[in-house]
Parts: C-alpha cells; sequence; structure tokens
C-alpha cells in the first residue's frame, strides 16, 4: 500500500544536546520538534515567547525623566544595538535613538531596518510640515492632549517614531508621553467598575477629515484591549478627536462617560506626563498599542519625519532579535 503524504514513517529522539523528536512523514519531509518546546506547551512559556512578551516596567513621569531609555544610532548599525533598541521599548513602551542624523533618509532607513513602513491615507513615511495638508491635528501648531494614534483602524499602528528635523522662527511644542498601561492600572486600583466598564463597553472611531476618505474599524474596540486567553492588558485605544459613538445602550452612555472622566483625568494628571523636547538628532519610537503622546502649541516652522510600523513586524523583529533560535522554533511549533 502506498504510504501517503501526511503519514508519520519514523519518529526519534536526537541524542544532541538539547533533545527533540524528529518526525519522518511519507513524501520524505522530516521536521524537527525540540523536548523542551513539547514539555513547556502546557505553561505560559511558549505563549508568551510567541507573543513577544517580557515583564514590564510601568512608569510615572519621574521614573523617567532623568534618565529615559535610549540607544546610540551608531550600535543600531551592528552588534545587539537593535536587540537592545526593541527590548527597551517593549519594556518601557518607548526609546529614544541618539545621534540619529538628521534626515529623513537616515529616519527611514532605521524604520525599514525594524520592518516595512506601514501605508495608510496619509502615506508611507512621513515628511510635514504644520500646513493642515493631511486635514489632521497633527499637522497642525495646536496642542494635542494624550491620544494614540489609528483608533479608527481595525489594527491600529504598534509602533510610531517621530523625528524633529528642525524648528525656525518660533518656540513651544514640547512633546508629551504617558504610560497607558500605568494610567489603566491607576484607574483599576481606584474605581474598578470604571476599568470594568472601560474594558467591555466597545467605541466607534472614524477618520473622515480627507476628501474621499472615511475610514472606521470592522468593528467597534473598547479602551482597554485583553489578551482573550491570557487576559492581560494588551492595548490601550484612546483618541478624543477620532471617536464616534458608544456601541452600548443609552442607560450605559452616562455611565461609560463618567468612567472614560476619570481616566482622561488620570491621563491629564502632569505626574502621569513625561514632558520634553524634540530635537535634531534625537529620534522617539513609542509603543502606539501602550503610550500616548501628545504635545504643547507651538509657533514658528516645525519639520518632522517618520513612520508607522506594523504590530505583527514590530513583535517579529523583536522576537528574532531577543530570542534564541531554539525559542523561536519551539513557540511556534506548540499549540
Amino acid at each position: 500500500m502506498a504510504t501517503s503524504a501526511c503519514e508519520v514513517v519514523k519518529i526519534s529522539v536526537s541524542k544532541e544536546a538539547g533533545k527533540a523528536f524528529e518526525v519522518e512523514f511519507g513524501d520524505g519531509h522530516s521536521s524537527r520538534f525540540p523536548l523542551a518546546a513539547l514539555m513547556s506547551r502546557k505553561t505560559d512559556m511558549a505563549a508568551t515567547q510567541r507573543h513577544g512578551m517580557i515583564p514590564l516596567t510601568t512608569w510615572r513621569a519621574a521614573d523617567v525623566q532623568d534618565a529615559p531609555p535610549c540607544v546610540p544610532f551608531v550600535d543600531i548599525q551592528g552588534g545587539s544595538g537593535m536587540a537592545v533598541l526593541l527590548r527597551k521599548i517593549r519594556e518601557h513602551g518607548f526609546a529614544f535613538v541618539d545621534d540619529t542624523p538628521a534626515t529623513p533618509e537616515a529616519t527611514q532607513a532605521l524604520l525599514e531596518s525594524i520592518g516595512p513602513i506601514r501605508n495608510t491615507h496619509y502615506g508611507g513615511f512621513y515628511d510635514f510640515t504644520s500646513d493642515l495638508s493631511s486635514k489632521d491635528t497633527a499637522y497642525t501648531s495646536e496642542a494635542l492632549e494624550p491620544h494614540t494614534d489609528n483608533t479608527y483602524f481595525t489594527e491600529p499602528a504598534g509602533l510610531q517614531a517621530l523625528h524633529l528635523l528642525s524648528h525656525t522662527d518660533g518656540s513651544g511644542g514640547e512633546s508629551s508621553l504617558v504610560d497607558g498601561f500605568r494610567a489603566a492600572d491607576q484607574l483599576y486600583h481606584e474605581d474598578r467598575a470604571a476599568y470594568v466598564r472601560l474594558s467591555k463597553t466597545e467605541v466607534q472611531a472614524h477618520a473622515s477629515g480627507n476628501n474621499g476618505i472615511n475610514i472606521q474599524p470592522a468593528q467597534p474596540f473598547p479602551t482597554f484591549c485583553h489578551h482573550s486567553n491570557m487576559h492581560h492588558l494588551m492595548q490601550v485605544r484612546w483618541n478624543t478627536a477620532d471617536r464616534a459613538g458608544l456601541a452600548t445602550s443609552f442607560g450605559n452612555v452616562e455611565k461609560w462617560y463618567e468612567a472614560a472622566a476619570k481616566f482622561d483625568a488620570i491621563l491629564s494628571d502632569v505626574r502621569n506626563q513625561y514632558w520634553f523636547q524634540l530635537k535634531p538628532g534625537r529620534m522617539l519610537i513609542f509603543d502606539n498599542w501602550r503610550v500616548l503622546h501628545g504635545r504643547s502649541a507651538f509657533t514658528g516652522k516645525r519639520r518632522m519625519c517618520g513612520g508607522y510600523i506594523n504590530r505583527d513586524d514590530f513583535i517579529s523583529k523583536f522576537r528574532m532579535t531577543n530570542l534564541s533560535e531554539e525559542e523561536i522554533k519551539g513557540s511556534t511549533v506548540t499549540g
């Protein structure tokens, strides 16, 4: 009788260090399954490696004001610099790349070394001044409250990068970051009912300022999104400029706004806002699923460049630079 391609014809155990099951199939294909990975499939180890999870360091302004996470640009060009950069972003939610050449070309090349730059209705890599060309408040000189980008997308960008190339004939424009996970944890301990309401009530969003554009996510999402199996907080979606209606009954609307007001008060607390001045040569990269960003109003002309990177590409690069080959294989083949 002929052997089918999917039939297992031989199983053996390697004798080398780091034992593995070697399986040969009917079509001659063979697969190697690390024994340690198979043994760990009933623990959280494989899952944490699969999702690029590490212990997080949540912070308030005073925790990062004097020594924010940063990596020299030259280190990322070789050696372990990329691994260090992405680990700092995973741990703290953001990092600076110091001594980056103040050019769009260098900024774009660094971003593309992490992953493909995401194209949106604003384009791919952006290089702009405050002229409202894209009908978005980011393209003005107005102050911006703490927010996450892309709440109108089904999947918001994972990383966002900002690099100030120049600021002439004016002043102001200080930037702010807020650790959304730290703020959510504060709300959880101060008012658990409000936290639950922001975790369960789904919110609509839209991008409709540009001619011919009306983007809305495939479904509404809550402000706090949790992992479906591991239940940890995975994403904060918060942008009052792009928010639309609530996907809930009229009886719950007032309660949601009460909960939202409490979260907004935490975000607006200056103790939670890390303020700094962007400058040429210091590129900022942050986790758009965790860290909210804002800025003060400014005068004059600023030229800014940067871009988005998808979450999956970000985590892929993190795993490939921070995990061993065996860890990557193990978290890929186990369920």
